[in-house]
């Protein structure tokens, strides 16, 4: 069986994750306070539902949004960049103050930020249903081995991370019930990946072609799985996941 190694939230879509020692997992339902808002666009329009990545800053249009930390404390968020000063705020009631802060790194190849919005409840990740990402750090060692680099897992901005499966192994996962703590959950697919597993999430430059290995390494461009939960329960670093 595989063990839970690292759990992440990130509850603005686009900017940096927050490391957890243990969730909920809420039947057809997000991680909690995962994707819980985003960031509009200039000439983008809240609908109220979920929206593609594209309506929203993210990191493959904004490198450097990768560079952020987030912690959710006192029900408000403390936002961390190494060229900026912490920011705490309350993501309901100071949405421009979060707009001000980011203006030094929210990058030439985004429109200009116009809204911090609330997600729906079934999230605004960037699948268009209620998703839990799953990662392998078998996957990334086999990676890292091809690109003779070492790579953070905040790369790829994962909810859960798991050891001890062959690498690759849950991309076979599609359409099965795995169990991870006391919760279940069904794999619905693989991610396809774009641009922003290239940001560094240290220096906040794209540094590697990661999708052109993945594809001239494994003729494919997935990294990690999305789940849709169908069993509440919780998740706990440590905690084992099964196929069942």
């Amino acid at each position: 069986m595989a063990r839970v190694t690292e759990i992440f939230r990130h509850p603005i879509k686009g900017l940096g994750a927050e490391s957890i020692a243990e969730t909920d997992l809420n039947t057809d339902r997000p991680l909690p306070l995962d994707r819980q808002w985003a960031i509009l666009q200039e000439g983008q329009v809240d609908t109220g539902g979920w929206q593609k990545r594209r309506t929203f800053g993210h990191v493959a249009r904004g490198s450097q949004l990768a560079q952020t930390r987030t912690e959710w404390r006192d029900r408000a968020l403390r936002l961390t960049h190494p060229d900026l000063p912490p920011l705490h705020f309350d993501p309901d009631t100071d949405g421009t103050v979060l707009l001000k802060w980011l203006q030094p790194i929210w990058g030439d190849d985004l429109q200009p930020a116009k809204a911090l919005i609330a997600a729906p409840s079934t999230g605004m990740t960037d699948a268009d249903y209620p998703s839990v990402s799953i990662m392998s750090r078998a996957s990334l060692a086999a990676l890292e081995q091809a690109t003779g680099r070492s790579l953070s897992p905040r790369r790829f901005r994962g909810n859960i991370w798991i050891e001890d499966l062959p690498a690759w192994a849950e991309n076979d996962w599609a359409g099965q019930t795995i169990r991870i703590g006391t919760a279940e959950a069904t794999i619905i697919e693989p991610i396809i990946r774009c641009r922003a597993i290239e940001a560094n999430p240290e220096t906040g430059l794209f540094d590697s072609n990661l999708t052109k290995t993945l594809k001239s390494h494994w003729d494919h461009v997935y990294f990690g799985v999305n789940a849709r939960v169908t069993k509440p329960g919780k998740v706990r670093l440590g905690d084992t996941l099964e196929v069942l």
